[in-house]
């Protein structure tokens, strides 16, 4: 068979098509391997937290660590800033995906929490005297209550502005006019100047309960100036309900102190949180994950950083501001949405498309087969006509001859079937014309056997071919 020869140029063009589909084949392949490779790349979320060294940073920085040892879907990269004011801001500017700041600051408007990191408590007393037998008597103008405190001056722990304005809500829900307390702030580093400062009449501190600054204030306040007595928030429940970024809280009896007990009874107050949140536009998924993996490696970033114990889930059934993202809503409520439940739509749309396709490649792939499919109908037809001569044969030779050219189609047939250009359907029909041939050869060999039939000449189809 020489190149030029049709049959060898067919099968030629068979095989570049059938390459052509290979190709396009492992291209949909690798297409779909690096998409599949992108999907499943851990999250990495930015979060702003500041500032550097402090407790807040510490268990943000032993977070990150947590999440990449366990290489789970999501990662963090934390952005340290000079203070929650700057991580809120940056948060709101779009240059971080999280940020942790305290529930009563100024807030982007569209922030919604997805963890509480911990709790504050605001811790009030004031000095019983002067240590020693003094501290057994009241002395004159003792303070009992938070109304007491107009005409005093407050010494508060802390510089940041935030602390000022919790003691000027306190005393406002108190009923007392915040202009008629006086206050001074200290730095955390400053307790020994605190507690030496006798024009001092009370002082606030604002910390966990096991805040080991706000339990040095006390010894220390206790040392210089006598037992500290602790003030009662009594309009707690009322100063949560008007502004719901505090809650009503009670501080337990000897937290601070076992013996004496500091303080004796449970004491009424008020907390705010210390939040990790996002923007409203962070998606349901990536919120999910986020809560998902912060608390399945909770312990493993406590044994970091023993302040990450505090870390809780945030309330869901009741009014907080700010409120509770969808994404970690839907974990704690057990309404999360499963993948069948979020992309169903997806994979029905996806199965139309795929039978579009398909429809179209088989479409495609006859419309390109064309000539082969034309060659084989001449097969058939030829077999036909080689059905309808076998009646004129007037020896074995001449059916022998007609049985080798029908082999030969076979062969012929039988390796474009190979090559994937002759469907099945067509084959079927392919196998009712063999039929046909087979009969006809079968009838016309027995009326030959049976004796030459004197009417009838050979025909001149087969006798050229004789």
């Amino acid at each position: 068979m020489t190149p030029s020869d049709p049959g060898q140029i067919a099968h030629n063009g068979r095989q570049r098509r059938l390459l052509v589909v290979l190709a396009l084949g492992f291209i949909v392949f690798a297409a779909a391997a690096a998409a599949l490779y992108y999907i499943l790349q851990p999250e990495t979320l930015r979060i702003a937290v500041g500032p550097a060294g402090s407790d807040d940073h510490q268990v943000v920085e032993a977070m990150a660590e947590a999440f990449a040892d366990e290489s789970r879907s999501v990662r963090l990269s934390p952005i340290t800033t000079e203070g929650a004011a700057e991580s809120l801001a940056l948060l709101g500017a779009g240059k971080a995906d999280l940020a942790v700041g305290r529930g009563d600051l100024s807030m982007p408007s569209d922030a919604q929490t997805l963890a509480v990191l911990r709790k504050n408590y605001i811790v009030l007393w004031t000095p019983s005297g002067r240590p020693g037998k003094e501290s057994r008597k009241k002395p004159k103008g003792t303070i009992g209550e938070i109304a007491d405190l107009a005409g005093h001056k407050v010494g508060i722990i802390g510089r940041t502005g935030a602390n000022l304005a919790l003691l000027r809500t306190v005393l406002v829900g108190s009923g007392v006019e915040p202009d008629k307390v006086t206050t001074v702030q200290f730095g955390t580093d400053q307790i020994e100047k605190l507690a030496q400062d006798t024009s001092l009449d009370a002082y606030l501190a604002v910390g966990p309960l096991d805040s080991r600054i706000t339990a040095d204030a006390i010894t220390a306040t206790s040392r210089s100036r006598g037992a500290p007595k602790f003030l009662p928030v009594d309009a707690s429940e009322a100063i949560a309900l008007r502004q719901p970024r505090y809650e009503a809280e009670e501080i337990p009896g000897s937290v601070f102190n076992a013996n004496p007990a500091w303080p004796e009874d449970k004491v009424d107050t008020i907390s705010v949180s210390h939040l990790i949140v996002a923007r409203r536009a962070l998606s349901e998924t990536k919120a999910a994950a986020f809560y998902r993996q912060l608390f399945a490696v909770r312990d493993a970033i406590t044994r970091r950083v023993a302040g990450a114990a505090h870390i809780t889930k945030p309330d869901t059934e009741k009014e907080t501001e700010p409120s509770v993202h969808r994404g970690a809503a839907a974990v704690i409520n057990g309404t999360e949405r499963t993948f069948l439940d979020k992309y169903s739509d997806y994979f029905w749309f996806a199965l139309l498309l795929l039978s579009g396709i398909g429809s179209a490649a088989a479409w495609l792939r006859r419309y390109l087969n064309r000539d082969d499919r034309d060659d084989d109908t001449s097969r058939r037809n030829r077999i036909l006509a080689l059905a309808s001569e076998l009646r004129e044969a007037g020896s074995e030779q001449d059916l022998l001859a007609s049985r080798r050219e029908v082999d030969a189609i076979i062969a012929e047939t039988l390796k474009c079937y190979d090559d994937g250009t002759i469907e099945q359907e067509d084959m079927v029909a392919f196998s009712l014309v063999l039929e046909l041939f087979d009969h006809a050869l079968a009838d016309r060999r027995a009326a030959l056997e049976s004796g030459p039939d004197p009417a009838r000449s050979p025909s001149p189809t087969l006798a050229s071919r004789r």
